[in-house]
């Protein structure tokens, strides 16, 4: 065949799907493969192998293993781009192979027992040494006789073998550490299949701050105008000491920090109104709410005028619309940022139900993580998608995205019932008296934050305590992470764990449900 993705191209529609058409390819290079876990119109693994600068590829339906004892069903379909070693996404559903993808495992393979692999497939048995972060060893593909595209896909009693591995107790994929479900509620990469096939990926996630912003920062006096995300803003004190620590954390360090956060901040700011809590003179001063937009504030700056204030209530609020306002809060003197839990557009319907385990004088952190955990017990039986976060104190928040259309009512009155369940389960832990002091030190299952105005601190907000800790999103195995802490991450630290990491609440963005009844 003179093109070998003739058939690839032939089968997709390319003004419609997100998957690469892929370049002419190229003879050589590095032997690399990639194995994806792809839930299409049934759950099936692609393993693909570079050869002649194409992926030949297989479905595996029940997916590759380690156990030398299981032979699996390997159906030989179409090569694919060499791109595709590292497509993660989603393939819209009315086109061929619609579905999510992630990829499974990845990392280099070697022909054995030819020089020629091309060759060895077309006479119908593969020997491929793998070296993958999941497979490792002797995998062989055989054609069934008479079958045609159909093969058998087995694993060599070797050092890698390992009897009973299943592909599915592994879900998580390499490369962004997210399973299908997370990837199908919030793709990080599209397909441009209308670029080059070496321009086709495009990140979703948002722009960072350009590099010399923060050189431009540094430069600054005292005060200045500093240029950020294309506003001018007039930032002043900067060497003023906001948080205690070894060494103090000044107000400079703290803009920075904003505009480094801001873009992976903003979504769960953006379009709400805000509660900034001030500490113009530092954390370890009193600080006061701030919800009234200061007349000096600059034309830019987003804002809501709240038809429903009444006499000596906030008229106009503060709304983030760009990343520049976070920036904004921080030189405002704002440590603390609450966004609403409900939009401008619709301020009695809450986009998010909230948890919020609150530890008593007497709740040790082992306590709170068993609370937290039994949430998300509760959470997985009900099939709803939640995630949890360190609130950069003592506490645990857990954050679940609803459809519109729910009252804060609705939201409470199903936190409440949840969270009940929970408690019966550990009534030692537990108190339900409002008042701090009939709770004898027990924690509090706040159900009472779903109502309007009522804020929690948002994901990434600093904190006004000693070395300025954040609020940080978690995954739900985070929990029983032993170095986990309430605190554990600062203005510091944080930008470090979002490199590694991402945004383990991103998946929240593409993922709002309806809340199951509970029984």
């Amino acid at each position: 065949m003179s093109d070998p993705l003739e058939v690839y191209r032939r089968k997709r529609d390319f003004t419609h799907t997100p998957e690469p058409a892929g370049d002419a390819p190229a003879a050589g290079g590095p032997g690399r493969f990639v194995v994806q876990r792809h839930r299409a119109s049934r759950l099936h693994y692609d393993l693909r192998f570079e050869i002649d600068g194409v992926l030949v590829s297989w479905a595996v339906p029940k997916g590759p293993t380690l156990d030398p004892g299981t032979r699996r069903l390997a159906m030989h379909v179409e090569d694919h781009p060499i791109e595709y070693l590292y497509f993660e996404g989603v393939i819209p559903s009315r086109e061929y192979g619609g579905g999510d993808v992630i990829v499974w495992d990845t990392g280099t393979w070697e022909s054995v027992k030819t020089d020629d692999p091309r060759a060895a497939v077309e006479k119908g048995e593969l020997h491929a040494e793998v070296h993958g972060q999941k497979l490792r060893g002797r995998l062989v593909l055989v054609r069934r006789e008479g079958d045609g595209d159909a093969w058998m896909l087995l694993h060599k009693r070797d050092d890698h073998a390992v009897e009973g591995w299943d592909p599915e107790e592994h879900p998580r994929s390499v490369l962004s550490g997210r399973t299908n479900d997370e990837v199908k509620a919030d793709p990080h990469f599209l397909w441009r299949s209308d670029a080059p096939a070496a321009e086709a990926s495009v990140s979703l996630l948002p722009d960072p701050l350009p590099d010399d912003a923060i050189g431009e920062l540094e430069s600054l006096g005292k005060q200045g105008t500093w240029d950020v995300f294309g506003r001018p803003l007039k930032v002043t004190n900067l060497d003023k000491v906001l948080f205690p620590g070894d060494p103090p954390v000044t107000k400079r360090e703290l803009l920075a920090y904003a505009a480094r956060v801001a873009p992976v901040a903003l979504p769960y700011l953006e379009g709400r109104a805000l509660n900034l809590h001030r500490y113009p003179d530092g954390a370890d001063k009193t600080g006061f709410w701030h919800k009234q937009r200061p007349a000096h504030a600059p034309e830019w700056l987003g804002s809501w005028k709240n038809a429903e204030a009444d006499d000596g209530e906030t008229t106009t609020y503060v709304v983030a619309e760009e990343p520049a306002t976070v920036v904004w809060a921080a030189n405002f003197g704002a440590l603390e940022w609450h966004p609403w839990t409900s939009r401008t557009t619709a301020p009695h319907e809450p986009t998010y139900a909230l948890i919020d385990l609150d530890p008593g004088e007497s709740t040790s952190w082992a306590d709170l993580l068993v609370l937290a955990r039994l949430h998300r017990t509760a959470l997985e039986h009900l099939g709803v998608t939640g995630r949890p976060k360190v609130t950069g104190r003592r506490g645990i928040q857990i954050w679940i995205p609803i459809v519109a259309g729910y009252s804060f009512d609705d939201t409470r009155a199903w936190v409440e019932k949840l969270s009940k369940t929970v408690g019966r389960v550990v009534p030692e832990l537990v108190s339900w008296k409002w008042e701090v002091k009939e709770r004898k030190g027990l924690a509090r299952l706040d159900y009472t934050q779903n109502a309007v105005n009522k804020t929690l601190v948002a994901p990434y907000s600093p904190r006004p305590a000693f070395g300025a800790p954040v609020s940080v999103p978690l995954a739900w195995d985070e929990l029983d992470d032993p170095d986990l802490r309430p605190d554990r991450w600062t203005i510091r630290t944080l930008l470090d764990r979002l490199e590694s990491d991402g945004d383990p609440f991103r998946v929240l963005l593409g993922a709002a449900q309806e809340l199951p009844e509970i029984r």
